[in-house]
């Protein structure tokens, strides 16, 4: 009986490893699929936030508004103020 039991476990253990390889397998897949949906949806927002800023600047131009980025606020030029002693 001692031989009929050495193969009954080698084989619950063989078992046991195709159980676990297949499982990492499919944990390996799911895990693959998950980060290039997650790379996807990056570039898309990515791609929709530069169809915004352009929107922006668009909007800044019809507007007359010049600036070098929509995030930093375009300075008036230098011009002498009335009153202010400058010519």
């Amino acid at each position: 009986m001692d031989a009929q039991d050495s193969e009954d476990s080698k084989q619950s253990t063989a078992d046991m490893t195709a159980f676990v390889q297949n499982l990492l397998q499919q944990m390996q897949s799911r895990f693959q699929t998950m980060s290039e949906s997650i790379i996807m949806k990056i570039d898309e927002m990515g791609s929709r936030i530069d169809e915004l800023e352009q929107s922006i600047n668009d909007l800044r131009s019809e507007m007359g508004i010049e600036g070098s980025s929509p995030s930093t606020p375009s300075k008036p030029k230098d011009e002498p103020k009335v009153g202010d002693g400058s010519f």
